[in-house]
């Protein structure tokens, strides 16, 4: 069973948060389902789509095979489900509604989002995810806002994320963040609650004590992969 955490927006609804694996995370609200970054395998984690309800809302942040599993999207559509992505992942999945950078898209009354920037800035490492090309987003439901950043490092354009619930920040170098990087990030957006995730078998202990004065929620769910 994976964990789930349950929170209640300003006007009283409930969002839960089911931690699947690595950078897969579904979210139930209001009676629609919401899945991130769905990916069926990895390492010897193994998530079944299929016992799971279809999606309304199907949320990738860029084309690689751990975040925009073909197949898992294909098991999780309905009639109706919108698929969210940046245009690689398009081009590779063959539809979808594209976001880019900046884009802000209204689902549903109540539900929004706005596709932000994710991309790696140590040297060396810009090619696993180039400036411009990958997505983080914020989705606000019933105004919940909630922060899901994609592969990405601290990026100055974190400055401009405010008001944030709920954060899921990676944690992995070279692909995303070091501990160290982070905790600086969370320093920035401030979110009350914050999920690291993506982070493979990095040790995440430093991060609870590096925060424990910044009011900030750090919850460790199980994101890694065994």
């Amino acid at each position: 069973m994976c964990e789930v955490d349950e929170f209640k927006t300003p006007n009283g609804k409930t969002v839960r948060f089911h931690a699947l694996v690595h950078s897969s995370i579904r979210i139930e609200f209001d009676g629609k389902e919401i899945e991130v970054d769905p990916c069926g395998k990895l390492g010897d984690k193994k998530i079944d789509y299929s016992a799971l309800p279809k999606a309304d809302y199907i949320i990738v942040t860029h084309e690689h095979y751990d975040h925009l599993d073909k197949a898992a999207v294909k098991q999780l559509c309905k009639e109706g489900t919108q698929v969210i992505l940046n245009q690689s992942s398009a081009d590779e999945y063959g539809a979808g509604t594209v976001m880019a950078n900046g884009d802000r898209l209204q689902l549903a009354e109540g539900i929004s989002i706005e596709a932000v920037a994710a991309y790696n800035t140590t040297k060396g490492h810009q090619q696993f995810h180039p400036k411009g090309r990958d997505n983080g987003y914020i989705l606000t439901v019933d105004g919940l806002r909630i922060y899901i950043a994609g592969d990405t490092e601290d990026i100055p354009e974190m400055a401009d994320i405010k008001d944030i619930d709920i954060a899921f920040l990676p944690c992995n170098q070279p692909y995303t963040m070091t501990p160290e990087q982070l905790v600086k990030a969370a320093k920035v957006i401030r979110p009350k609650v914050l999920f690291p995730y993506h982070y493979g078998d990095t040790d995440l202990s430093s991060i609870t004590a590096a925060l424990a004065n910044e009011n900030i929620d750090v919850r460790i769910r199980h994101y890694e992969i065994n």
